[in-house]
């Protein structure tokens, strides 16, 4: 083996160590804010509607958080409506007949998803806050993960 080889050989494993040594401290950090539900408001300039956000990250596989969710949706059917639903890319619209709303189960790692849920914002309405964060605690009560949410 050459010299030249010899060091194409050392810089091609130490990329590879970076690498997965970034990809450990993303995986641990977003471990670290597990199970905590942030929420965002945001109401346009006309005041004519808005949107409202939370987000969760939960230790539990994408496919497995979807699923999930759909589930506990389909079980309270007479307090909310599936009007659409896409298992390839794990999206949910649902309704509870006044407000609707959509989730979405990302792949962070194996086990670790970020579950979004979105809604539009009317002002004739009171403010879809708790439809989109009882969402998320239903799944994350199914899964058997604590998620609080987050008064920062």
């Amino acid at each position: 083996m050459t010299a030249r080889s010899k060091h194409l050989i050392s810089v091609v494993i130490f990329l590879l160590l970076i690498v997965i040594s970034s990809q450990a401290q993303w995986v641990a950090v977003a471990r670290a804010v597990s199970g905590r539900i942030q929420r965002m408001e945001q109401q346009s300039a006309n005041g004519q509607g808005g949107y409202d956000v939370a987000t969760v990250v939960i230790e539990a596989n994408a496919k497995s958080v979807y699923e999930t969710a759909l589930q506990r949706l389909k079980a309270h059917a007479d307090e909310v409506k599936v009007i659409r639903e896409d298992a390839r890319t794990r999206t949910v619209a649902f309704t509870n007949g006044q407000q609707t709303a959509s989730l979405q189960a990302n792949t962070l790692g194996d086990k670790l998803t970020q579950l979004v849920v979105a809604s539009t914002l009317d002002l004739a309405q009171h403010s879809a806050t708790p439809l989109v964060v009882k969402s998320i605690q239903q799944v994350c009560t199914e899964l058997k993960v604590e998620c609080t949410l987050q008064n920062d």
